[in-house]
C-alpha cells in the first residue's frame, strides 16, 4: 500500500497515506549534530567490523544494564540494518528447515514472511487480551516463538506477570525466543519489561530484538541491534558479512547517540494527544470498534461489523477516497484496519479520518440497498 501511495502521488494524486507510520517529527537533535560532526571530522567513512564498531557496542551493553536491566558483553550484541535484518539473520542461525514458529497475530508481516523464506513452518495463535499458564500450555511445543513487546499492531504490552509465564513455559519445552522490543519506549500506559531480564537468557536462548525506526523517528537511517548468546552473535555476523557487511558508519553513529538519550518524552506527549484525538473521532462510528491502543504508532481498527473484506474495503477506500490503510489480512487477521496516525499534521489526521468515516457510511448505505 505504500509503495502505490508513492507511484499514486508521482503521478500528481494527493493521497493521505495511513498505511504505514512514518513520523512528523525528525530525528533527535543530539542525533543530528552528532552525524554532521562525524562528517566533518572524518570526511571519508570507514568500514567498522560487521557485528559494528566497538566502542558503539559498548554502549549499548550500558543502555541494555541501565535501561533494560540485562547484563550484557560487547560480543553478545550485534548492530544491524534494522530490526528486519536482525530478525532474518536471528531466524537463519537458529532454525533448520521445517522447525516451527510461533507467532501470535495479528503479527508485523514480516515474522511470517521471514519464517516462509526460510524454510520454516509458521504456527499462527491469536494474541490473548492475557497471556496464562493454560493458553500457553494450549499452544503445543513450537520450535522457536516470536514476541513482540509492545505489540505492533493492537498496543499490548505485556505484563511482567505474564513475561514469566512465558518465560517458564519455553524453558519447559525447551524452545528458542525471539523478542521484539522495537517499541520500548512508544508506551502510554504499562511499563516495559524485557524478557532476558527476568531470568537466564543465555541458557534459555533468547534473543532481543531493538530498532532506533520509532522510538526515535529515524525510519530511513536503517539501524538497529540485537542481544544474544555470543555463540548466536558469532553466527549472525557469519551470515551478515556476506550480506551487507557492518551498518553503515554514520547510521551507527546515529544510533549509539539515540539509544543514549532515553525516552522521547516530547514525542510520546505529541503521539499520545494524536492517538486521543483520532479514538475520539472514530468514537461514534457505528460501523468500527477502535481502542485507544497501550502503546505504539498505530491504531487496531476493528471493522467487522461493515465487512470482514478488509483487503476490498482497503482498495475501495485508495481508489475512491485517496486513503491508504493496512488491511488486516496483511497482519495475519481480515476484517481489521492498521491506521499510522503520526505522519503529517493534525489538519491532515483529521481529513483523513473524516474520510474514512465518510467512505465507510457510504459502503454501510450500499450494503442496505443491496
Amino acid at each position: 500500500m505504500h509503495g502505490r501511495v508513492e507511484t499514486m502521488r508521482n503521478a500528481g494524486q494527493p493521497v493521505i497515506d495511513f498505511s504505514i507510520a512514518i513520523s512528523h517529527f525528525p530525528a533527535p537533535k543530539a542525533v543530528l549534530d552528532a552525524v554532521a560532526g562525524a562528517i566533518e571530522r572524518e570526511r571519508t567513512m570507514p568500514y567498522t567490523s560487521v557485528v559494528g564498531a566497538l566502542d558503539v557496542r559498548a554502549r549499548l551493553a550500558d543502555k541494555l544494564r541501565k535501561e533494560n536491566g540485562v547484563d550484557a558483553t560487547t560480543d553478545e550484541i550485534i548492530v544491524t540494518n534494522g530490526a528486519k535484518q536482525a530478525l532474518y539473520q536471528a531466524l537463519y542461525v537458529m532454525s533448520d528447515p521445517g522447525d516451527t514458529v510461533l507467532v501470535f497475530k495479528p503479527h508485523w508481516p514480516a515474522y511470517v514472511a521471514t519464517a516462509q523464506l526460510l524454510g520454516l513452518k509458521p504456527v499462527l495463535a491469536d494474541l490473548p487480551e492475557a497471556i496464562t499458564p493454560a493458553l500457553l500450555d494450549g499452544l503445543g511445543e513450537p520450535d522457536i516463538v516470536i514476541i513482540n513487546n509492545p505489540h505492533n499492531p493492537t498496543g499490548k504490552v505485556y505484563t511482567r506477570q505474564e513475561l514469566e509465564y512465558v518465560r517458564a513455559w519455553v524453558e519447559r519445552i525447551g524452545a528458542r525466543v525471539i523478542v521484539d522490543e522495537s517499541y520500548e519506549h512508544l508506551i502510554f500506559e504499562g511499563e516495559h519489561v524485557s524478557l532476558a531480564a527476568l531470568g537466564d537468557w543465555r541458557g534459555t536462548g533468547v534473543v532481543t530484538i531493538f530498532s532506533a525506526s520509532q522510538s526515535y523517528a529515524m525510519m530511513g537511517w536503517r539501524v538497529g541491534f540485537a542481544l544474544a548468546p555470543a555463540v548466536v552473535v558469532e553466527a549472525m555476523q557469519t551470515l551478515q558479512g556476506p550480506i551487507t557487511a557492518a551498518a553503515p558508519h554514520l547510521s551507527q553513529v546515529a544510533a549509539d547517540v539515540a539509544f543514549a538519550t532515553g525516552a522521547p518524552r516530547a514525542m510520546m506527549a505529541d503521539y499520545r494527544d494524536r492517538r486521543d484525538l483520532a479514538v475520539r473521532l472514530f468514537a461514534d462510528v457505528s460501523w468500527m470498534v477502535m481502542h485507544a491502543p497501550a502503546s505504539g504508532p498505530y491504531l487496531w481498527g476493528d471493522v467487522r461489523s461493515l465487512t470482514m473484506d478488509s483487503i476490498g474495503f482497503s482498495e475501495a477506500l485508495l481508489e475512491e477516497r485517496q486513503v491508504a490503510v493496512m488491511p488486516g489480512d496483511a497482519l495475519g487477521v481480515p476484517g481489521f484496519i492498521r491506521l499510522g496516525y503520526i505522519s503529517d499534521d493534525v489538519a491532515t489526521l483529521r481529513d483523513g479520518i473524516r474520510r474514512i468515516i465518510e467512505f465507510g457510511d457510504a459502503w454501510t448505505g450500499r450494503a442496505r440497498e443491496e
